[in-house]
Formats: C-alpha cells, sequence, structure tokens
C-alpha cells in the first residue's frame, strides 16, 4: 500500500524546493552524456562572442535538475504511478554556469480518472534563479493512486 495518495493532495498546494548552482562540471557532464555538444554550451570562446556573452546550460539540463529537485523534497511520497508526460514547457531566460536554481510548484489539477484507484494530478514547474527570474516553466502530469472504499 503506498504512504501517500492522489486524496491527499489538493489544487493550490504550493511546495517550493532548495536551490542548486549549476557548475561547469554538471554542463560538462550533461553534454558528454547526451552528445549535445553545442558550441553555445562548451566553447567559452564561441559563447564569449554569442549575446550572452558566455556559455548557456543546456535546457533540458535545466528541466532535469528540476525534476531531481522536486524528487529531493520526497513531497509526493510513493504516490506516483507513472509519468504522463510535460506540457506547455517554456525557456524563459537563459541560465549560465554559476546560476542557483530552486523549484516553485503548484498543483494546479487533481481530477478523476475512469478508473477508482487512479487520480491524475497536473502541477506547474516554475524553475527560477537567484535573481528571482522565472527561467523555465513546464506543467508535469502524473498518474497517481487512489484511496478505494472497501
Amino acid at each position: 500500500m503506498p504512504e501517500k495518495y492522489w486524496d491527499d493532495f489538493a489544487a493550490g498546494e504550493k511546495i517550493v524546493t532548495q536551490g542548486v548552482t549549476i557548475t561547469e562540471a554538471h554542463a560538462v557532464k550533461w553534454a558528454g552524456l547526451t552528445m549535445d555538444f553545442y558550441p553555445i554550451h562548451v566553447d567559452r570562446e564561441y559563447a564569449a562572442k554569442t549575446v550572452f556573452g558566455e556559455r548557456l546550460v543546456h535546457g533540458p539540463l535545466t528541466f532535469a535538475l528540476a525534476v531531481g529537485l522536486m524528487a529531493q523534497t520526497n513531497h509526493a511520497k510513493d504516490s506516483v504511478i507513472a509519468w504522463l508526460g510535460v506540457g506547455d514547457l517554456r525557456a524563459l531566460a537563459p541560465v549560465k554556469i554559476g546560476d542557483t536554481i530552486h523549484l516553485e510548484a503548484e498543483i494546479v489539477e487533481l481530477r478523476e480518472t475512469k478508473k477508482p484507484e487512479q487520480g491524475y494530478c497536473r502541477m506547474r514547474y516554475d524553475i527560477v534563479n537567484q535573481r528571482s527570474e522565472n527561467v523555465m516553466t513546464f506543467d508535469m502530469k502524473f498518474l497517481m493512486h487512489k484511496r478505494v472504499a472497501n
């Protein structure tokens, strides 16, 4: 039996995570892991000549760190059956090596499903940097365990 259920969540509920400072090691390891060696991420001289003036953190790395920051909160515990996907992802501002980001999440939708033992949850994730700028936003969609009356 799960420790936490869909029934334990409420629309409007907010979760704020700790922060993480994105280092050069994060960016280099991500490039190697994903084979994403675009020069804006890995070539200091190239990036210096761009409008940004320095290397940018990979957008998918920023996304992945947000997922990890939420996991570290253990807020959902074992309520999630499956991740159903992501929607409306927008990169709003560049993330640079040395930036510190954290996640501000809100439960924006809870609804019943056809199966009485499962519920749907949509959470809005806003990634915020050390200057309180929202750098990325997206919706995470989950299928969760639901309490069933015996």
